[in-house]
């Protein structure tokens, strides 16, 4: 599936930096860049490569800033920034809005823009890298012994007679994206409980209280344990993960390209997808140079070389569909499942990722409220009241 091209991609990014440098050095100005993807690998990479390519960068690692809702808000109050990476729709629809008093997204229209597919807001930002929430389960004797789950919903797990592990905490982008998974076909835009029905709520409550939590951060490792049957993991680095266990796991997951004695369960909605998009801010006293460095690097930054060899050393699959075909041979089954993200919520003229942005916090505010997602199973908080409950006050900060 996945091509053995890391020498070449190397060279091909060696290339890449040469010719851009030769046309032009852009050192002379830092640009100041905010991203939710910032572990210290992937900003140390970066900064290394823009520098080899003729760009100076700024770029704060995940132990400054963690999480896109820490990014956008430094980004809002330090107002010095000058392009912003991650994120995803949920996050960019707000930016693009103009839902934070201090950021502005440049108009902007890269080259490659019409290789990024439907991953794009059109003049203003474009994906980099895919990523998906998914479903897997064990079909071997710790699993479902060789039967194939198939759900019409992601929230139909809590009536499949198996047992399934669930996160131990509201925040988070992975959980809120389960959440969102769970959530999608319950979504009822006349509801006074967030836009979403009121046995959505019943049902994301049934996978709390019945689903198995041990601390784990997320549940690829109960999965490889034997511990569940059942559980969600991100798509990014999956496979990697599961290669990483098989030497030292007492029960691993056997088998990446062709899964041996697991799989994923078969959903008809689909998954909740996610971009992670590339956008130029609107920076105050930026001269027609400056702009010119920060349009020059995120041009470089989002092209089918950089991201194939961003992709090889990390992992993730590309937006840029050049990109992706330099690194793999044909598209990888987790990135072939229907995504629900981008779907219009019945009577609105929103996408769900959409949708999600707008009750995203008033989602949250009834998770705290009501005690979603407790860590000890012993002391778990009584099932609510469902017919007796104020939406009103739920919707609202605690």
């Amino acid at each position: 599936m996945k091509k053995f091209l890391a020498l070449t991609l190397t060279l091909v990014m060696v290339l890449s930096v040469v010719s851009f440098a030769a046309a032009e050095d852009y050192s002379g100005y830092t640009i100041r860049i905010y991203s939710n993807s910032n572990s210290s690998e992937r900003t140390s990479w970066l900064t290394r490569a823009a520098e080899e390519a003729g760009f100076s960068i700024s770029l704060d690692d995940n132990s400054v800033i963690s999480g896109d809702t820490a990014a956008v808000q430094a980004a809002n109050e330090n107002m010095d920034g000058d392009l912003i990476f991650g994120l995803n729709e949920t996050r960019w629809s707000q930016l693009i809005k103009g839902t934070y008093e201090n950021l502005t997204i440049a108009d902007w229209t890269p080259s490659w823009a019409d290789r990024v597919g439907e991953f794009k807001y059109d003049g203003k930002a474009y994906g980099i890298v895919i990523q998906n929430i998914l479903m897997l389960y064990r079909n071997d004797e710790l699993g479902t012994n060789g039967e194939a789950l198939h759900f019409a919903h992601w929230a139909d797990i809590v009536n499949s007679g198996y047992k399934w592990y669930r996160q131990g905490k509201v925040g988070g982008t992975t959980n809120a994206n389960i959440n969102n998974s769970m959530l999608y076909p319950f979504t009822d835009p006349a509801s006074p409980a967030g836009g979403i029905s009121v046995d959505g709520w019943k049902a994301l409550w049934n996978y709390c209280a019945n689903g198995n939590f041990t601390g784990d951060s997320y549940g690829l490792d109960p999965l490889i344990r034997g511990d569940v049957q059942v559980s969600t993991f991100y798509s990014s680095s999956l496979y990697g993960n599961i290669e990483a266990a098989e030497e030292s796991a007492e029960n691993p997951l056997r088998g990446t390209l062709e899964p041996e004695n697991w799989a994923l369960v078969d959903i008809d909605d689909g998954t909740y997808y996610i971009a992670e998009y590339l956008g130029i801010l609107d920076r105050p006293g930026r001269t027609e140079e400056q702009t010119a460095a920060v349009e020059a690097f995120a041009e470089w930054f989002g092209s089918a070389e950089t991201q194939a060899a961003w992709s090889e050393e990390f992992d993730s699959y590309p937006c840029n569909q050049d990109a992706a075909a330099a690194v793999f041979d044909e598209v990888p089954a987790i990135y072939k499942i229907p995504n629900f993200a981008l779907n219009t919520v019945e009577g609105t003229d929103m996408t769900y990722a959409e949708y999600v942005a707008a009750h995203n916090a008033e989602w949250t505010n009834i998770m705290t409220n009501l005690g979603f997602y407790w860590a000890d199973n012993a002391n778990a908080p009584a099932e609510p009241d469902w017919d007796n409950l104020d939406w009103a006050v739920l919707t609202q900060k605690k």
